[in-house]
Formats: structure tokens, sequence, C-alpha cells
């Protein structure tokens, strides 16, 4: 690794949506609020994804983000059994306050069912506002910074973003248990300590009318008085899990890992998770990832603690990871387009330490759904973590295409 960035919003120096207030607790946009229900007979997995790095206005841009979102994606694809119809992303631009609200609340909230399994995870940077209205005894609330928000503007006292308030009620509309939220961003682990003292501020912004009258709209709908609400809030999350790259008083880490940019949180739990091979639990899974970042963000005279969330009196700790568990063998990488006789692969399981030295001697093995080899592909090229290959030997009848899983088989480190 070659450099670190902070996610968070430079002029605040204050937490991100990691806070969330939830109490204790390039990629196409093209048919982006489809809610046409497939045809299914188990139960149906959901995903919104954002990530933003082109903030605007004066908001210190980020590198890694929009990765986070493709490394989430692959991984629940090829991993977890996710139909990538199923997925939706936002990032950069598309992921205006507006848009990830709608997204929520269409691709997730109006389609979940019962029993579904649902993840969002947000990559970008956060804040904290005053809310005064709340229940936090400094008055302020963390948030997400979507693309628009106005944060930087010197010319406005309130600001667009999706408040922590508002997150615990779009959590709480919907309809299934089974959910997780993946943060990835700055003081993440504030969603059960209290908010930082607001001397801490070098600037303060009011929660805008726009998204009081939002939270107010959700109170309604869900038949929740405002006074229940902030019990409820106080208790802890609504439903399901949360998982946080950092503390509360610590830093997101923006990573450059060798030639490509990712959180070391994001990066380090999809990973982690494309190279298990057994259904481990939510918590013993979550005990090895934040090992794991622990000691990379110690590497570089940093430390970033990932925090785990579940909702009070729950056994969640104990179901498996995305309350699923992986569905295909352990693997480090997978074949994601076929051309003529080139292949495409996603080399997102891949070791950090194997990855950096990836060279043109690097072999992977083709393996069925059982774990069994069913060919040889050998390493080209590589740029980040998109690999070409091409085909060695097959000594079984197999057809080339998207989606078959690979495992390194022969690494060769360069003499010095």
């Amino acid at each position: 690794m070659s450099s670190f960035k902070r996610r968070h919003f430079l002029l605040l120096a204050s937490s991100t949506l990691a806070t969330l207030g939830l109490g204790q607790l390039d990629v196409s946009q093209q048919g982006i609020f489809d809610t046409k229900a497939y045809a299914q007979n188990t139960p149906r997995k959901l995903a919104l994804l954002v990530g933003i790095n082109e903030y605007s206005d004066g908001v210190a841009q980020l590198s890694g983000c929009v990765n986070d979102v493709v490394l989430q994606r692959e991984l629940l694809i090829h991993r977890f059994g996710f139909n990538p119809q199923d997925i939706l992303t936002l990032t950069d631009k598309q992921a205006t306050r507006k848009s990830i609200l709608q997204a929520f609340e269409e691709h997730l909230i109006k389609q979940a069912k019962p029993g579904d399994v649902v993840v969002f995870h947000f990559s970008g940077h956060g804040s904290r506002v005053i809310d005064a209205d709340r229940d936090n005894p400094d008055g302020l609330v963390s948030s997400l910074v979507a693309v628009d928000s106005q944060l930087a503007s010197e010319n406005s006292s309130s600001t667009k973003e999706v408040t922590g308030h508002t997150l615990w009620l779009l959590m709480a509309a919907l309809k299934t248990e089974n959910v997780t939220f993946v943060i990835d961003t700055i003081y993440s682990g504030g969603l059960v300590s209290s908010p930082l003292k607001s001397s801490q501020l070098k600037q303060k912004f009011q929660v805008s009318s726009e998204e009081k009258a939002y939270q107010a709209s959700w109170l309604q709908r869900l038949g929740l008085p405002a006074e229940e609400f902030i019990k409820q809030r106080r208790i802890g999350i609504p439903k399901g899990v949360v998982l946080a790259s950092a503390r509360r008083d610590q830093f997101a880490i923006d990573a450059s890992f060798n030639d490509f940019n990712a959180g070391l949180f994001t990066y380090t739990l999809t990973q982690y998770l494309w190279q298990q091979s057994g259904n481990l639990t939510l918590g013993e899974s979550f005990v090895n990832i934040a090992r794991n970042v622990q000691a990379l963000s110690f590497e570089q005279g940093n430390f970033q603690e990932p925090v785990l969330f579940v909702k009070t009196n729950s056994d969640y700790q104990q179901r498996p990871m995305y309350f699923i568990g992986v569905q295909t063998p352990r693997a480090e990488a997978v074949i994601t387009q076929v051309k003529e006789n080139q292949i495409e692969i996603w080399l997102g399981g891949v070791n950090l330490k194997n990855l950096e030295n990836l060279n043109k001697s690097a072999v992977f093995e083709i393996i069925n759904a059982e774990g069994q080899q069913q060919g040889i592909v050998k390493l080209e090229s590589r740029r980040g973590l998109v690999g070409y290959a091409k085909l060695l030997e097959s000594p079984t009848s197999i057809s080339l295409k998207p989606g078959l899983l690979l495992r390194e088989k022969v690494r060769s480190t360069p003499s010095r």
C-alpha cells in the first residue's frame, strides 16, 4: 500500500454517517427503478450499493469508493448467489440525496418481502449536522454525504444530506429482518456512542427542512409517534446488522493498494469472504475481518478498528454472513468475460501480498461447484483487480463462460 486518505468531510472534521444516528447499534444506471419481480423459488436477494469519489464544491475527493461498489457487487454475485438484476448501484453523480432515497424505497422497501435478504452498502464521506429536535445530547446527528451536498457552500446554513435518523426509519420500513448495512466511512462506530462535542465542528449546518419533512412522512407511514421513535432508536437498530468500518473516534481509510484504490475495510471484508470454504457465523467472520483491518492499518501508522452492531436481543451474530452464507466453493477469482482466446478475470479474492506479486507466470485452476479442477488458465496481464488470461489446458470438456470460479495454483515471486 502506498498511500491513505481519510473518508471524511475535511471542512467539518466530523463524523460520518457511519455514526448514522442509528442508535445503539463504471456502473450503468439504466433501468434504475425497474421494480419488476423475477420468478424465484428461494428468498430474493436485493442490494443497493453506493460509492462516491467525485465530490464537488470544495469537498475532498476520494479514490476507492467506486471500486468498493464493484468489490461488493462481484462478491455478492459470485459468492453469495445474487442475481445481477437485483443489485442496484449508484456511483458519483448518480448518488444524489434524492436518488439514494428513491433507490432505497423503490429497490429495497417496495420489493423486499419477509424472509428476503437485503444489503445496503455506502462508501464515501460522512458528516455531522445540527438537529436540535432529536435526542442527541449535543444536538448533532451523523449523515451520509451525498454527491450534491451543500456542506461546502459558504452561503448555506442547511444541508441536503441523508441523516442517521432517516436511515433508521428506512431500515425499519423493510419487511424483512435479514438486513445488512455495510458502512465504510469515518467514525462509523459512533452508532452506539454519544455524539462528538459540537466544539469540534469548524462550521455548523442545520438539517434541512426537506430532510425533516421526509422523516415526518416516514413516521406517519410507520405509525410511529416521534417520542416512540426516539425511545426505539435508543434501544438499537431496528433490523438485522450493521458492519461499521471504524470506531466512533477513528478514520476510515481510503487506501492505495499497489495499483488500485479501495476502502481498507471493504477490500479486506470482500477479499476475506472470497476465500472462505465453510459457513462461518457473522460473528466469527467479523472477528477475523476486523483483525486483518487492524493489522493492515497499523502497518501504515494508523489504527482502524471495525465494529459490529446487531439488533438487540437477536441471535444474528450467530447467523451466516448476509443471512445466507457463501453459496460457492472457496475461490480467489472469477471469469467475467470471454472474447475468442482472451479471458477476463476478476481478482477480488487474491491475497493482497500475492496480488502485488502476480505476473505472467501466475496460474489459476478452473473449479466446478464441488471445488474440483476443470481446467488451467495462465495470467498474461493485470490492471488493478482485472486480469487477462488464456486457457492452458482442460482435462475435461469445459465451456469457458462468465461465472466460472478460479483458484490460484502457482505463484512466482520475482527475484530481486
